[in-house]
């Protein structure tokens, strides 16, 4: 049987569906095609509208392109709910915040180039400030803290997303183990024994070694 697709609506025509629905849709086509395979008009052929159609929940390219880093940031936000202290509270943002965007890899490219203008965002920045500045951070500190710590996790996941070594390839396990033993016994023995490997353990300890700095310099 033929596969049946919805009625495309006409120029401009409303199709009941919601900013959030239009936002999903999008990071949707840009987990499958990447970012190069977004554009109004293949995100209303994907919800089966016409892409005037669209405009009606965002004005513009750029206003969709901030909303899809407004969905990757704003889903890490839960994390902070009920935690003890600032620390805990930014520990579990941060680590949040790089699991989502390991899982839409394209929009780090957004992550890294775009600010966060949407109010959804805006509204979480204003609250992760007023968390820093109920601890006591200065309001400069307290940004400097927070964009510290967003610049380090985007770092951090867009190197996990790109870098990707074969045990045999150069740098990879197999290979280091490889080197001459006179010369490099601690990398050797790293790679033979597996330490200092693992992304997740690696991101933890640099996570944790900025938060004592903030601590420290609060």
């Amino acid at each position: 049987m033929a596969q049946q697709h919805p009625a495309r609506r006409g120029r401009g025509e409303r199709a009941g569906l919601s900013r959030q629905q239009v936002l999903d849709a999008a990071l949707a086509l840009v987990d499958r095609d990447g970012l190069k395979g977004l554009t109004m008009r293949s995100l209303g052929e994907h919800l089966g509208v016409e892409a005037m159609t669209l405009y009606h929940y965002v004005p513009n390219k750029d206003a969709l392109l901030d909303g899809l880093v407004e969905l990757v940031f704003t889903a890490a936000t839960p994390a902070i709910d009920g935690a003890a202290d600032w620390r805990t509270a930014l520990r579990a943002y941060a680590t949040a915040l790089r699991e989502g965007l390991l899982r839409h890899p394209a929009v780090l490219p957004l992550a890294t180039s775009r600010p966060a203008v949407t109010p959804a965002t805006l509204d979480d920045v204003e609250a992760l400030l007023r968390l820093l500045d109920e601890a006591g951070f200065p309001l400069g500190r307290a940004l400097h803290a927070l964009n510290s710590l967003a610049v380090f996790v985007i770092g951090h996941a867009t190197a996990e997303a790109r870098i990707e070594v074969g045990a045999e390839e150069a740098g990879g396990t197999a290979w280091l183990s490889a080197l001459e033993a006179e010369r490099y016994p601690l990398l050797i023995r790293a790679a033979t024994e597996g330490v200092g490997t693992d992304d997740a353990e690696r991101f933890a300890f640099a996570l944790d070694a900025l938060l004592l700095g903030f601590e420290a310099l609060r």
